[in-house]
């Protein structure tokens, strides 16, 4: 894979989402601004969120990208029912969500742009996960030893929790690790911007 219009650059310190883009045989950079604001309003049905944080984070670099840049920005956020789940702030709340997921499907939506000086793509994808009913030993277990604390929902689909508790999924598992990297590939075909 080479890159042919564009200098792709990923406004993300995630290590799962740069992992994710590298899987994809395509140079990148990454940069990121600190200090962008997410929120979002009240009324905004729950999965328009996603999609609206990443057009969000996408706005604050237009100024500063090049004419030969492409940058990609995105959201992942977890939703039970119309609850959204953001990242849990310490242990008792990434506990008290797991146990909520538990037995449960829960939808994730990452919101994705692309965003050069002169267009702009966005989309959002979605994937179901069910999870099987969790102990209060392995909820435990997951939060004291791997400390989800950066993460949508309370929880890595690819670490312990995922491997030990996800019974279905319906839809794209890179999208729950935080990229849908099929997805990207395809919008940046669409771009022009790599070729095979």
């Amino acid at each position: 894979m080479v890159s042919d219009r564009y200098h792709i650059i990923l406004a993300s310190n995630s290590p799962r989402r740069k992992e994710l883009l590298g899987g994809l045989d395509i140079p990148f950079e990454v940069r990121v601004l600190d200090g962008i604001d997410e929120s979002y309003p009240e009324d905004l049905p729950t999965k328009e969120i996603a999609g609206y944080i990443s057009k969000k984070k996408a706005a604050a670099y237009q100024q500063t990208i090049a004419a030969d840049e492409l940058i990609i920005t995105a959201d992942t956020i977890v939703i039970l029912g119309q609850k959204v789940m953001g990242k849990p702030k310490d242990a008792e709340e990434a506990k008290r969500m797991l146990h909520e997921l538990s037995g449960q499907t829960h939808q994730v939506i990452t919101g994705v742009c692309l965003t050069t000086k002169e267009k702009q793509v966005s989309f959002s994808v979605e994937t179901d996960v069910t999870f099987k009913k969790l102990t209060d030993e392995e909820v435990n277990y997951y939060v004291d030893h791997y400390r989800p604390f950066d993460k949508a929902g309370a929880y890595g689909i690819q670490e312990w929790i995922g491997h030990v508790g996800v019974t279905g999924m319906n839809g794209s598992y890179f999208n729950v690790m935080g990229l849908p990297v099929q997805r990207i590939y395809e919008a940046l075909k669409a771009f022009k911007s790599v070729k095979c």
